[in-house]
């Protein structure tokens, strides 16, 4: 179904008629973790993942989500970890403004910033990704909320199920439903693939996603290197005044700076274990980077991030070098 049509489709439900159901229930359930919205720039707020890794404590909600009001209505950016937190986001929408929720876009595939789709669904709020961004879902996520649950708890995931976006594009585009046109922007293959940013201009302000994060590793799992240089080279050309990062606290637009010094450090030190000789199990300890040993998650996600680069730079000279021999 064409974007435009799928979410006039959702038009009368979105357009507050029904109430959201369940937010209070889910509000006082987890009262202790109860999100707060922080109005980062006129007219748009940002709801704080907490820092670290999933785990029961934190309920598993590490990602940064936000939304942004227009005069005609409330875009929702990222969904949450589960379908309780994702009734918590809407709760905080509502404390914060009763305009309809006009749709709720997904920015890339991480499972903190996915699973809490359903109580968007079930308020008729149509739910938009990017078609790879979609398509990595349906491909891995059922494995991801299995581990989900495990990790949290049945009773913390109760009620969260995988899902099919009401709608799915393929290019940049202007959203137009709240009456304050907001950029999606998509810059090919980079963090991820269908990673996208979404840009409000009136203020300046960059939800940046999975391209950017604040004093926390960057993961490389799904990216293309290349790509995401190119990506975050872009995004220097944009009047950015804040950045809500996919995880940490709001930056300026310094944080693009500082996310390229990780990556290019990245690249450069495994190129040069790789050149070394190095093993492969001599890598995660032999591939610091001291300048972000105090980023969150430097001990996991750069470690991590060590093994997988260093592996794809040693397949590719084995490409290159089998395609010399021919």
């Amino acid at each position: 179904m064409p974007l435009a049509m799928a979410i006039a489709a959702f038009a009368g439900v979105a357009a507050g008629t029904v109430p959201l159901a369940g937010c209070a229930m889910a509000a006082g359930q987890a009262s202790a973790t109860a999100p707060q919205a922080v109005e980062v720039a006129a007219g748009v707020y940002m709801v704080q993942g907490a820092p670290g890794e999933v785990d029961a404590d934190n309920l598993g909600r590490i990602g940064n989500a936000g939304f942004i009001v227009g005069p005609n209505g409330v875009m929702a950016i990222d969904t949450g970890t589960s379908y309780r937190h994702g009734v918590a986001l809407l709760a905080a929408i509502r404390r914060v403004t009763d305009k309809p929720v006009r749709l709720a876009l997904i920015t890339h595939t991480r499972q903190e910033f996915l699973f809490g789709a359903m109580a968007y669904r079930e308020q008729g709020i149509p739910i938009q990704m990017h078609r790879k961004a979609a398509g990595l879902m349906v491909s891995r996520c059922d494995r991801c909320l299995k581990t989900l649950k495990q990790t949290i708890g049945e009773d913390a995931m109760q009620g969260t199920a995988m899902f099919e976006p009401d709608a799915k594009f393929d290019q940049p585009y202007t959203v137009e439903s709240i009456g304050r046109p907001v950029q999606v922007i998509y810059f090919g293959h980079s963090s991820g693939p269908g990673d996208v940013g979404v840009f409000d201009a009136i203020s300046g302000t960059l939800f940046a996603g999975g391209l950017l994060d604040q004093m926390r590793i960057p993961d490389v799992q799904d990216s293309d290197l290349e790509g995401w240089t190119k990506a975050l080279q872009a995004l220097h050309e944009l009047p950015i005044r804040k950045v809500v990062p996919g995880h940490g606290p709001v930056a300026p637009a310094s944080v693009i700076a500082s996310n390229e010094r990780y990556l290019s450090q990245l690249q450069t030190r495994l190129l040069a274990l790789l050149q070394s000789g190095a093993a492969l199990s001599e890598v995660p300890d032999a591939a610091s980077l001291p300048e972000f040993a105090r980023w969150d998650q430097y001990e996991t996600i750069h470690r991590r991030n060590a093994s997988i680069l260093f592996v794809r730079f040693e397949r590719q000279r084995m490409f290159e070098r089998a395609g010399q021999q021919e």
